[in-house]
C-alpha cells in the first residue's frame, strides 16, 4: 500500500487500508492489480481520473497526422493552368502534407499516355527540391498518378 504523499506503508490487510483512506477522506485505488499483493494508493480518485485524461490529450497532440492532398491535371494542360496547379503542390508540400498527382485521360487521350508520363515527370524534376517521390508514375485504368512527399518526411524516417 502506498500512502496520498507517495510514502510504502508496506503490505496492510484490505480492512486497514479502507479504513486509512476513509481517515483522510481519499480513495482506495488499486494501481497494480496483478502483483502479488495487489498495489493500492490512497488518492482522489477523480483527480486521478482528470490526470490520466490530460496525459492521453498531450500524447494525441504529439500525434502526427498524414494528409494526402489530390491535384488532378489533363494531359494537355495549358502552361498557366500547370503553374498555378504547381504552386498549389508546392504550398501543401510545405504545409508537410502528401500530394496525389492525378492526370486523367478521356477518350481517345488514352493513345497518347506517354504525354501523361512526361507531364509527371517534369513536375517531378521541378519539384526535386521539395518532394521526394513515394510512388513513381503508373497508369490505373484511365488515370495516372504519381504521390509526392515533403522532402523533410524522408529525412525523419532514416
Amino acid at each position: 500500500m502506498i500512502s496520498s504523499n507517495g510514502k510504502q506503508l508496506g503490505i496492510v490487510s484490505v480492512e486497514e487500508a479502507q479504513r486509512r483512506a476513509i481517515e483522510e477522506d481519499l480513495d482506495l485505488v488499486e494501481i497494480a492489480p496483478n502483483a502479488n499483493p495487489p498495489v493500492c494508493k490512497i488518492m482522489d480518485y477523480g483527480k486521478y481520473c482528470y490526470e490520466l485524461e490530460q496525459k492521453e490529450k498531450a500524447a494525441r497532440k504529439k500525434q502526427n497526422i498524414i494528409v494526402v492532398k489530390e491535384i488532378k491535371m489533363r494531359p494537355k494542360i495549358d502552361v498557366h493552368d500547370y503553374e498555378t496547379k504547381k504552386k498549389h503542390i508546392i504550398r501543401f508540400l510545405n504545409h508537410g502534407d502528401r500530394v496525389k498527382v492525378t492526370v486523367m485521360f478521356r477518350g481517345r487521350e488514352m493513345a497518347h499516355t506517354e504525354l501523361g508520363f512526361e507531364l509527371l515527370n517534369k513536375l517531378i524534376t521541378e519539384l526535386s527540391d521539395i518532394a521526394t517521390v513515394e510512388s513513381s508514375p503508373k497508369l490505373d485504368g484511365r488515370n495516372m498518378t504519381a504521390v509526392l512527399i515533403p522532402v523533410s518526411h524522408k529525412h525523419k524516417k532514416e
